[in-house]
């Protein structure tokens, strides 16, 4: 995960203006939004101190414990909220994608990166394999839903209020399309993370 400082303080920066945007959403939204937007809000922060160059910061060794007891955390919550359906799912998944990759960092050098056994020799291990298509096919159906013509079509079904969000607060906040963006750049962020491990 740490790779060139440029793409590194590149994904530092969109994950947490990302993170930022979602405690922002949390003030206004209530119930099940805020508590999405919480969770979201949680991933960017801490994608965003995953990310930073080595340059800037190496953790300490038991930091990415710290990073897998929170994530822990999150996987706990997520399996309690992913009955609800939606993107609790996604949530449940972003949270376990964020242990496995403290946990491949804190394991020794000969393994940190590769997540390979002793005795194997190369390749994609299983788990970050699966992560990689979940990300990928996430991504490609996010994209889909945030395309031009859904937008079109919006903007045609629209009548007063066009523009507004769905609830009170500000329009920025409510909308879902900008809810959808901000999933889309941290599953992009995490694809980039994954590739790196």
């Amino acid at each position: 995960m740490h790779g060139p400082a440029l793409s590194g303080w590149l994904m530092v920066a969109l994950c947490a203006a990302t993170g930022v945007y979602c405690l922002l959403r949390m003030r206004v939204c209530a119930g099940e939004q805020r508590r999405a937007a919480g969770g979201e809000a949680v991933m960017g922060f801490g994608m965003a101190s995953m990310a930073l160059p080595a340059a800037v910061l190496t953790p300490p060794t038991w930091g990415w414990a710290v990073y897998a007891a929170v994530f822990g955390g999150a996987t706990l919550h997520g399996l309690f909220t992913v009955r609800r359906g939606g993107h609790h799912l996604h949530h449940l998944v972003g949270s376990l994608a964020m242990v496995y990759m403290a946990v491949a960092m804190a394991s020794p050098a000969t393994g940190a990166h590769t997540g390979h056994t002793p005795g194997t020799t190369s390749g994609i291990p299983v788990v970050t394999g699966g992560l990689l298509l979940y990300y990928v096919v996430y991504v490609l159906h996010a994209g889909a839903r945030l395309a031009p013509v859904a937008t079109v079509r919006t903007a045609r079904a629209g009548g007063p209020g066009q523009g507004q969000g769905p609830g009170p607060g500000p329009a920025w906040a409510t909308r879902p399309e900008l809810a959808l963006a901000c999933r889309l750049s941290m599953a992009l962020a995490m694809l980039a993370m994954l590739v790196t491990l």
